[in-house]
């Protein structure tokens, strides 16, 4: 219970802090390294891709969320387990692998302000590479793991990378439910999004942009022949999706073979000038707006206050006048 209590009470304050605090300058954000949240789904080879960029950028510094990963195939410079004990998180909560999973990122949020004090330090790396649980609404739709995005984003130049398993996305409908994910995932945090088409050695990912840039090529690879319920709703789906593929520049890679790994490196740069015209401004805007809803709201309170106290003021007239009448009455 103890536990518990002191990680609300951190994550409260955490995101008081990243509502409130003031943004670093735009010289000095230019100044630090990119930051790379990779997530996808179970399986999508999201950890070998991970591998693979850190050889690509061997001064990147790696920073391991994953409390559950066993024995990842890469060195992380910041690891999760080495505060965190999965395990005993499981067994002194009672909890199955996936509530410990959240649990445990839970209780590093509370320490997450010595992690940004960290990074903030490593002047020396172009760029920092955050492995997340495979598990991905463990960290994407988790308190804790929005607190992390958001600290990280407002200290840091910071995109999402989200790995897509292109065998996997051969059928339209699961095509889509990735997408719809990807869509999620964007519109919750507002950060510049990179859709990596992962395991292309294995299949091209020719016919996934296909479908993003023809509505046509995506109807026609369902089931003409069918009308079911779940058909017609992937098709408006396709067509209600168009604005967001346009925003995509979805590149293709093989983690296992480490091929593409470049062009997604020149995508990262581009997906960083994003986070400077778009998302930067965003954030600044609405914490603009935040202040200006504070101060009415401050003034309004001033206002009550002195009008209640105005009220008593006149109450304590009268009731003074109501007793100089009855000290004169005989």
């Amino acid at each position: 219970t103890t536990n518990n209590t002191t990680t609300n009470n951190t994550t409260t304050n955490n995101t008081t802090t990243t509502t409130n605090g003031s943004l670093p300058s735009v010289e000095t954000l230019k100044s630090r390294p990119t930051v790379h949240i990779i997530v996808g789904m179970a399986g999508s080879g999201k950890t070998t891709f991970l591998t693979a960029l850190s050889r690509t950028l061997p001064d990147a510094y790696i920073v391991n969320l994953d409390p559950a990963c066993m024995d990842p195939p890469y060195e992380p410079n910041l690891d999760v387990r080495d505060t965190i004990d999965y395990s005993t998180v499981m067994s002194e909560y009672g909890l199955g692998p996936n509530g410990a999973i959240v649990t445990s990122l839970n209780l590093y949020a509370t320490r997450f302000d010595q992690v940004m004090s960290l990074l903030e330090s490593k002047s020396s790396a172009s760029h920092i590479i955050v492995d997340t649980p495979g598990q991905i609404e463990a960290f994407t739709w988790s308190s804790a793991g929005q607190i992390m995005t958001e600290l990280l984003a407002t200290s840091f130049p910071t995109h999402l990378t989200y790995v897509v398993d292109t065998v996997r996305c051969a059928g339209p409908s699961t095509f889509m439910s990735n997408m719809l994910y990807a869509l999620s995932m964007s519109f919750r945090s507002r950060l510049p999004l990179q859709v990596v088409f992962n395991k292309c050695d294995l299949a091209d990912a020719a016919f996934l942009k296909e479908w993003m840039s023809d509505y046509e090529a995506f109807s026609g690879a369902l089931d003409s022949a069918s009308d079911s319920y779940y058909d017609s709703l992937t098709r408006s789906l396709g067509m209600s999706l168009d604005q967001f593929y346009s925003s995509l520049e979805p590149v293709q890679v093989s983690a296992a073979l480490g091929t593409g790994i470049e062009e997604y490196v020149g995508a990262s740069a581009r997906r960083r000038e994003e986070y400077f015209e778009g998302y930067l401004q965003d954030v600044r805007a609405r914490r603009e707006e935040q202040k200006v809803k504070r101060e009415v709201v401050a003034r309004k309170a001033r206002e009550d206050s002195m009008r209640r106290l105005e009220e008593d003021i006149e109450k304590g007239k009268g009731g003074g006048e109501k007793r100089k009448d009855q000290e004169a009455t005989p």
